[in-house]
């Protein structure tokens, strides 16, 4: 039974060397030319005004978060649009179901303010 696994352990062992092999390549033949400007820390474009340790508002991740999840649950109509000759009315009526959830959840994000900049 674990003469099975023998490919899998030869690819992953292969993969982990061939990976090693190219980063202490590039490590060893690549140029290194520190100089002040590439050594300073970059944020966005300009000098660092604050400590890096301030809080910040966490908002710009939730709606990140939200879009993520709304925009994984509309990817599911896709699969739905295309199968719908094929699932018929059961199918239908659970996507409209799925559909009144999601917007519920939405409703629900916009009403609590999670969508508001200020």
């Amino acid at each position: 039974m674990l003469e099975n696994y023998v490919p899998v352990l030869i690819f992953i062992v292969v993969g982990l060397l061939f990976g090693i092999i190219l980063i202490s390549v590039g490590a060893v033949l690549g140029p290194h030319r520190p100089d002040s400007a590439k050594l300073s820390p970059y944020e966005c474009g300009f000098e660092a005004f604050e400590d890096s340790r301030m809080k910040f508002d966490v908002r710009y991740y939730l709606v990140a978060i939200l879009f993520i999840i709304f925009d994984l649950e509309i990817a599911f109509l896709f699969p739905w649009a295309v199968a719908l000759d094929r699932i018929g009315l059961f199918g239908f009526v659970a996507m409209l179901l799925f559909l009144a959830i999601l917007v519920v959840g939405f409703l629900y994000e916009w009403k609590k303010g999670a969508l508001e900049w200020e």
